[in-house]
């Protein structure tokens, strides 16, 4: 037997025990959730008076609902759940919909913020260089800034990479050449054949003393490691931490993952994109026929604002026991801007949106896209479960004559959210937007480029789960090389997907329509 078969069969039997922990977890969870709303149905049998009380309470929260400030598609599932179950309906918004049962960790970030924005100021002749070549252009970038915080850069070189499989060897050979520091976050890590290799050059630059951290989510992951794996990875000199360990406790906090993917190294080059590290994003492994997905190389000033979002998730899961200083004195090394004269002159602009404030800013950014638009909006998503407003805003476009279109997988890896991504087809072709399904696969790319001129890549699907729940990140560009790459990669793969905008055209059964209502109704909680 080889060396590798023992070690393959120790993997398989940590992803057994990973997803038995997940599985433990999520009981536990159900069985707390059930308990409490068992307590209050009791409550109810026992007084009229409870019972009287729970009925106006259930009105008065769903009112409140209904006067929030958030999506539509927000607040029908909790209305409709409430009035339909008022004891039940009312114990899960308590448990689940309750935006301040979050609030320790929103003022945990909002802090770190507060200290990490003065270190990323926004150079003001870019703006200014910016607003001169195109204004309407230069606001889009503007809100970016205003509302996320996120800095314009120059004197930055974008790599796009139109395969996973290219971006992982350049991310290798770059990684080899660290001499002080290598961040990497990933919303999911697999210990296989591709992270094997990215282990083996953390080691050797970990050995040769280069401050080599690693950052996970642990949702993300639990399916192919387990916590040994922190401990593994510091023996070989990588600083490990998870992002929002699962435990078996209620906890509203665990709605919310870190989907991620960033690399930086030592400030000079940086990496982003939609693949994780794991063997099926470079498909060394074939679990969804082939695999899509893209990525970019940033190298430059713009590598900044990646180092933060780094620092900030590294920050936030530190535990001590005592309050301390939230950015210490040494985080300000790892953001200094090495010397570098780009090729090219044009505009980037990396950004990252949290679920904990009140902006969303990666469905914003994707709507001023689409209302700015004067002839072309290409989208590559691997779920299309979105807002009425975007709705809208992708059909306003088309009537309007701006060639729209949209490409999900052909081959799906969640069977009922793929269905809730189809059931969007009808309500957008019907409106001139035109839906490819990527039949090679699944594709899991997350970029889109309008008018050939500006685009952007990263990690935030066209769905709920990016748009309002998951910390994302994504790269915003003007004027670049890799806005004609992304154009060019979208005309390719019109050409190897099938297009189905004539056969959601038509009419769909009534049984259809009940069951897509019905999925789409819960589509926000999924």
């Amino acid at each position: 037997m080889s060396e590798k078969e023992p070690m393959r069969a120790e993997q398989k039997s940590n992803v057994k025990n990973s997803i038995g922990r997940l599985g433990v977890t999520g009981i536990s969870i159900i069985i707390q959730v059930l308990w409490i709303i068992f307590l209050f149905i009791r409550l109810n049998r026992y007084s009229t008076a409870i019972s009287l009380f729970s009925s106006i309470l259930a009105l008065i929260v769903v009112l409140h609902i209904y006067g929030r400030r958030s999506n539509a598609a927000f607040k029908m599932p909790w209305i409709i759940l409430i009035l339909a179950f008022p004891v039940a309906g009312l114990c899960i918004y308590g448990i689940f919909g309750n935006a301040n049962s979050t609030r320790k960790m929103r003022d945990k970030f909002a802090e770190l913020d507060r200290e990490l924005e003065p270190l990323n100021p926004q150079n003001p002749e870019v703006m200014t260089s910016l607003e001169q070549e195109d204004y309407a252009i230069a606001n889009e970038f503007r809100y970016v800034r205003d509302y996320g915080k996120y800095p314009v850069y120059r004197n930055t070189d974008i790599q796009f990479y139109d395969d996973a499989a290219k971006g992982l060897e350049a991310q290798l050979a770059e990684l080899q050449k660290a001499e002080k520091f290598i961040f990497m976050e990933y919303h999911a890590i697999e210990e296989a054949e591709a992270f094997e290799r990215i282990k083996t050059v953390l080691a050797e630059r970990a050995a040769a003393g280069v401050d080599v951290r690693l950052f996970y989510d642990d949702v993300g992951s639990i399916g192919f490691i387990n916590t040994d794996f922190i401990r593994r990875m510091e023996a070989v000199g990588v600083k490990c931490r998870v992002f929002n360990p699962v435990i078996p406790i209620l906890n509203v906090f665990m709605n919310n993952r870190d989907h991620r993917k960033i690399t930086v190294i030592d400030g000079k080059v940086g990496f982003t994109g939609g693949y994780n590290l794991a063997n099926e994003y470079f498909n060394l492994t074939h679990p969804y026929g082939h695999w899509k997905d893209t990525g970019i190389r940033l190298e430059g000033d713009a590598v900044r604002s990646l180092t933060i979002m780094f620092l900030e998730m590294w920050k936030a899961m530190e535990r001590r026991g005592k309050q301390v200083q939230l950015i210490p004195d040494d985080y300000r090394k790892f953001l200094e801007i090495p010397e570098y004269h780009s090729r090219e002159n044009g505009y980037v602009q990396p950004y990252a949106d949290s679920p904990l404030d009140d902006e969303y800013l990666g469905e914003s950014v994707y709507l001023n896209l689409i209302k700015g638009a004067a002839h072309s909006f290409y989208a590559a998503t691997p779920y299309l479960i979105i807002s009425d407003e975007m709705t809208r805003e992708l059909g306003l476009a088309a009537k309007r004559g701006v060639d729209v279109r949209i490409i999900t997988p052909g081959i799906p890896d969640k069977k009922i959210i793929y269905k809730v991504t189809r059931s969007y087809y009808a309500g957008l072709v019907r409106q001139g937007v035109r839906i490819y399904e990527y039949t090679p696969g699944f594709i899991h790319a997350k970029q889109t480029v309008a008018d050939d001129r500006i685009a952007t890549i990263g990690t935030i699907n066209f769905d709920y789960r990016s748009l309002y729940h998951h910390f994302e990140n994504g790269v915003l560009m003007y004027d670049m090389q890799a806005v004609h790459g992304i154009h060019k990669d979208f005309e390719a793969l019109f050409d190897v997907c099938e297009e189905v905008t004539e056969k959601y055209r038509t009419g769909r059964s009534v049984a259809l329509r009940i069951g897509q209502c019905i999925l789409r109704l819960f589509a926000p909680l999924l």
